[in-house]
């Protein structure tokens, strides 16, 4: 049996965190559905520059190389390997938002253009989504929703969980013919409890973008060894400088031979120290390999597999990528059910609190004066506050401002 005085009081603050973040949980459940379309979108804008015409000989992938490096600000630290004889070999410096491509036509000897992810729309919606378009300080506010969010599905759940009387048939339950307050609420609350491991799960894939809880997580992994290795991007690994450096068409032949998984890339080497690597990218995050060579003596330094990451870091990368959508169609198509179920099942709770709502009044649910927090829902608010520290300051806030109300009221 629930308790219903606490029931009442867990329903009181999921209402009030509720509305409070329904307009930025919609905003992020439209922009993240967009976003899953990103490659769809840039496919044919990008199409004139990533395809090109098969005619004659291709030149070496070491005169591509120079090639790029005119093309580019600063010298290129990898290589994409093309998989078609139509497509241009891309050239990448930087990394993430900094990241920057040029693209070779090897036939033509020629770039016919650089992309960068700055270049594109969808980087606009990106950036609405991860930040409001408002830097630092969105991302915080994205941080504070998305907390906020933990709590309002844990708090729905037990909000929504049937009765004894009602048994099974109350988790399936709605009711279309009580009128279109209690349609829009049966739709919310049961496509809610639902969705909620889900939605639970989309959320882990996007707190590591997060300022302070990805910040502290990463410690995390840094004192508990759980990250990558760090020699996995090569960091420390040095050649030794003696005679000529080998080709990169040779690093390429290399890299062809291992048949390796995914997208295939070859580290460059920026200093005379500096050392090739090969690598894989794919969302079978199982078969993910590295592999460093001396770039003079092409002996192989250090080699990395899947199994050789810590588990924090595995799991915040399986987690990531299920946000993204990328473990294939299946994901892609869960995702965007997910974006739109959110959607509409925050539109839902709106529009039953506004059919029930008093005229003139906020209409929040009440609780009974005597009614006292346990140690245990205190334990796990401190928990959740620890886990989560934007939650926990806000929750500390929201409690000195109603000691503060209710010191005023009492003397007054």
């Amino acid at each position: 049996m629930k308790n219903k005085k606490l029931n009442q009081w867990l329903w009181k603050w999921h209402f009030i965190a509720g509305l409070i973040s329904l307009p930025f949980v919609v905003l992020l459940a439209i922009t993240g559905g967009i976003y899953l379309f990103k490659d769809n979108y840039e496919a044919p804008k990008q199409e004139h520059i990533k395809v090109v015409k098969v005619e004659g000989k291709a030149i070496s992938y070491q005169k591509q190389w120079e090639l790029a490096k005119t093309a580019l600000h600063k010298a290129p630290n990898a290589m994409i390997i093309p998989k078609k004889d139509n497509q241009a070999t891309e050239f990448i410096t930087g990394r993430f938002n900094h990241k920057n491509s040029a693209f070779v036509n090897p036939y033509k000897a020629e770039v016919p253009g650089n992309i960068s992810p700055k270049d594109s729309n969808m980087y606009t919606v990106r950036k609405l989504h991860g930040e409001l378009l408002l830097g630092k300080f969105g991302t915080k506010i994205i941080e504070l929703i998305a907390s906020w969010l933990f709590v309002l599905i844990i708090t729905g759940v037990y909000v929504f969980w049937p009765s004894k009387k009602e048994g099974l048939k109350g988790f399936f339950t709605i009711r279309f013919k009580q009128g279109k307050r209690i349609l829009f609420r049966d739709l919310h609350t049961v496509l809610g409890f639902w969705m909620s491991v889900l939605l639970l799960m989309t959320l882990a894939g996007g707190m590591p973008w997060t300022d302070i809880f990805g910040a502290n997580f990463k410690w995390l992994q840094n004192v508990t060894n759980t990250g990558f290795p760090k020699t996995w991007s090569a960091r420390g690994i040095k050649s030794e400088v003696k005679g000529d450096a080998i080709s990169l068409d040779d690093m390429v032949k290399l890299a062809k031979s291992m048949n390796l998984k995914g997208e295939v890339s070859i580290g460059l080497p920026s200093t005379p120290k500096g050392v090739y690597s090969i690598y894989n990218t794919t969302f079978d995050l199982g078969a993910q390999k590295r592999f460093h060579f001396d770039q003079y003596s092409g002996k192989q330094l250090v080699n990395h597999n899947w199994e050789d990451v810590g588990v924090l870091m595995r799991g915040r990368m399986w987690f990531m990528a299920f946000h993204q959508g990328q473990f294939g169609t299946w994901n892609w198509v869960l995702m965007l059910g997910v974006a739109i179920l959110l959607a509409f099942i925050a539109i839902a709770g709106l529009v039953s609190y506004l059919k029930r709502k008093p005229e003139g009044k906020w209409g929040t649910p009440k609780v009974p004066a005597q009614f006292k927090v346990g140690y245990a829902i205190v334990a796990i608010i401190v928990i959740l506050g620890i886990v989560f520290p934007l939650f926990g300051i806000s929750v500390l806030l929201i409690t000195i401002f109603e000691f503060l109300r209710e010191r005023k009221k009492f003397n007054s």
